[in-house]
């Protein structure tokens, strides 16, 4: 059964494939090429928020990734779009993010400045269109996992180059973009007939989801690492810091004001957890008011689209998702919290520092030794680029697929010499 709303232009692949068995669409297949790529599976040892190490209870970026699908596919499809479109897009999402999240992000933009930059988002259409190998062409030209248009488009957040990204309210050009230059045949491929840089109905519930998963997830985790309580926002120097954060990070603009009230409201909510002890009722409590919220998120966004848009589906470039003001910044109030009490932390900082001078020093390693360290089928890109910016961008490609443990041992044993030995049990 394929969803109203989209046709055989939209289910066509870069490179076409003989048919199937019907059992499946071909949106369905989409998913579970991503579902079962080793760039997913990477997420799991890879930071969101803290190492994935350092406690059992906080997310990942494969566990926030599932979360994020699971939000995403139910607010799609109550809009009319296809789910496993919007599944599909919100398993990849995060599939570019390199060690250490977006503090290995920085790193590896800072070393790759000469060759394009490095962005997540980019390099996610890099993984899904050339780096996780599944379909070539007849001359061993890699398509990657040969998804749809459709999906395509729907994981593509930020659709145009680094030189056209958008400015920001300061004048300053956004860092955010979604295609290398070296990338831009699949680009213009699937983007074929779109206008400007709109993005796709499928995306942009994609990016809704996203951004209502960690803003209540990374609240959540924080108060149950011990990290902060939300009973402090009643005290007046904690919610100017909130404030402040919420503005600095996410709001810019915004009339302080209007971030107060919004924490007013959601401090109103009957499953608002001020206080957290650890306790079984207590954990409890502040799953129910993730849940609570996610759902308060999800419904204004429905409600508000719909009301724009009809009830018939809205998919593809035929409508746009509508978040009422007041949820965006309530949204960005949660993501103020998490951000003010973890993310800027005095005692994080020296560990943001640590981690990008071990990706830093490992780039410039495997840029000095060429293929020699390199994983095979890197090492084969590096044979195969035309010059240094193309072997640059490779070597970007690897430390970027590194997991956080495994970027450390490459380091540890790499560039420092020492031996690393695991500890079984």
């Amino acid at each position: 059964m394929q969803t109203p709303g989209y046709t055989g232009w939209d289910r066509t692949r870069w490179l076409p494939e003989p048919s199937k068995s019907t059992y499946r669409s071909d949106f369905e297949r989409d998913r579970a090429r991503v579902l079962h790529s080793s760039a997913l599976r990477r997420l799991g040892a890879k930071t969101q928020v803290v190492a994935p190490d350092a406690d059992d209870f906080a997310r990942t970026r494969l566990t926030h990734s599932l979360e994020v699908a699971q939000i995403g596919r139910e607010l799609g499809r109550s809009l009319g779009c296809d789910p496993d479109v919007v599944d599909t897009a919100c398993l990849s999402h995060d599939l570019g993010h390199p060690p250490f999240g977006h503090n290995g992000e920085k790193a590896l933009d800072a070393v790759a400045e000469d060759c394009g930059g490095f962005e997540g988002n980019a390099q996610t259409l890099r993984l899904l269109a050339r780096l996780e190998q599944k379909k070539s062409f007849e001359d061993g030209t890699s398509v990657g996992l040969n998804l749809t248009r459709a999906s395509l488009d729907a994981a593509c957040k930020y659709p145009w180059l680094r030189e056209d990204a958008p400015l920001k309210p300061d004048g300053k050009r956004s860092k955010k973009f979604g295609v290398y230059e070296d990338d831009l045949p699949v680009f213009e491929w699937f983007r074929h007939g779109v206008h400007g840089t709109r993005t796709s109905m499928e995306a942009q519930v994609m990016d809704l989801a996203d951004d209502i998963s960690y803003s209540v997830h990374d609240v959540e985790d924080g108060v149950v690492n011990n990290a902060f309580q939300l009973r402090w926002l009643a005290r007046g120097e904690h919610r100017q810091r909130v404030v402040e954060t919420t503005r600095g990070w996410y709001l810019p603009t915004t009339d302080p004001a209007e971030i107060e009230a919004a924490l007013d409201r959601l401090e109103a909510t009957d499953q608002w957890v001020s206080q957290f002890d650890g306790s079984r009722r207590a954990l409890a409590a502040m799953k129910d008011m993730t849940s609570q919220l996610i759902g308060r998120f999800c419904t204004a966004a429905f409600d508000a689209t719909r009301e724009v848009f009809g009830n018939e589906p809205l998919t593809r470039h035929n409508a746009d998702v509508v978040v009422p003001a007041e949820t965006q910044i309530e949204i960005a109030a949660m993501k103020g919290i998490a951000a003010a009490y973890v993310m800027t932390s005095e005692q994080r900082q020296p560990l943001y520092a640590k981690q990008r001078e071990v990706l830093t020093e490992l780039v410039d390693l495997l840029w000095s030794t060429g293929e020699q360290f390199l994983e095979p089928m890197f090492a084969f890109d590096w044979e195969q680029a035309p010059d240094d910016d193309a072997r640059r961008r490779v070597v970007i490609d690897q430390v970027a697929s590194l997991t956080d443990s495994t970027a450390l041992e490459w380091h540890h044993t790499l560039v420092q010499g020492k031996s690393f030995t695991r500890v079984w049990i």
